[in-house]
């Protein structure tokens, strides 16, 4: 089974949950704001559940120690939360942190084929190089957009319209590749066609819900579906 249209030539990507697994530094970093704040830490699958919507919304997640969020924090100590946890991720972003299974060689041969490839992705913009630089992935992107990059972040589909429009690349050409509901959401927003791969985070929710026009289970089956 291919996707329809088959005319693709930009593949945009999310990061986190789907090229990358970076769970456990995250995870680290949350618990390293939480004991500096004299908080209870938490395990890391439940962690692994806040991520997806960006560092403000799981630093939010983790004080109040559940994924939906009210209005009881206190906006300085959310901030001050905030600055503990970027502090800390910023001097720790790679030491478990890895790309999984065939990701690296897919890519590469994704883009010798000649498909553009972007990332579109809810964490901050400052960290994402760095992280790529680090596993070997820079150079293959023709496009990087964090969750504060623009306005708006995913699932609004703003982020995916502005990659299609700054690369000169119809929505019809374009397949939006992602673990989380914010991917697919974004993605039928703007009538982008979707492939969810399901050994992400996605808030340990089953992909499948929100309906992507395709499903994964190891990165390399894009070869075979594009």
């Amino acid at each position: 089974m291919h996707l329809k249209p088959t005319n693709k030539t930009l593949l945009i990507f999310d990061l986190d949950g789907t090229l990358i697994d970076s769970a456990s530094d995250l995870a680290k970093a949350v618990n390293h704001m939480l004991c500096y704040l004299d908080k209870k830490p938490f395990d890391e699958e439940q962690i692994h559940h806040w991520v997806g919507n960006g560092a403000l919304t799981l630093v939010k997640r983790a004080l109040l120690g559940k994924r939906e969020l009210d209005e009881t924090l206190d906006t300085d100590y959310t901030e001050k939360a905030l600055h503990i946890f970027l502090d800390y991720y910023r001097a720790n972003l790679c030491y478990a942190t890895k790309p999984y299974p065939d990701v690296l060689t897919t890519l590469t041969n994704l883009k010798k084929k000649g498909y553009t490839l972007a990332i579109v992705t809810n964490k901050p913009y400052a960290f994402v190089t760095p992280i790529l630089k680090s596993l070997k992935m820079d150079g293959l992107f023709a496009k990087i957009l964090g969750g504060d990059s623009l306005a708006e972040k995913k699932p609004h589909p703003a982020p995916l319209l502005h990659v299609c429009k700054t690369l000169g690349i119809a929505v019809e050409a374009s397949v939006m590749v992602g673990d989380s509901k914010n991917d697919i959401l974004a993605a039928n927003a703007c009538k982008m066609d979707s492939v969810g791969v399901t050994y992400g985070y996605n808030y340990g929710e089953d992909i499948a819900t929100y309906k992507p026009d395709f499903m994964i289970d190891n990165f390399s089956e894009l070869n075979s579906i594009l």
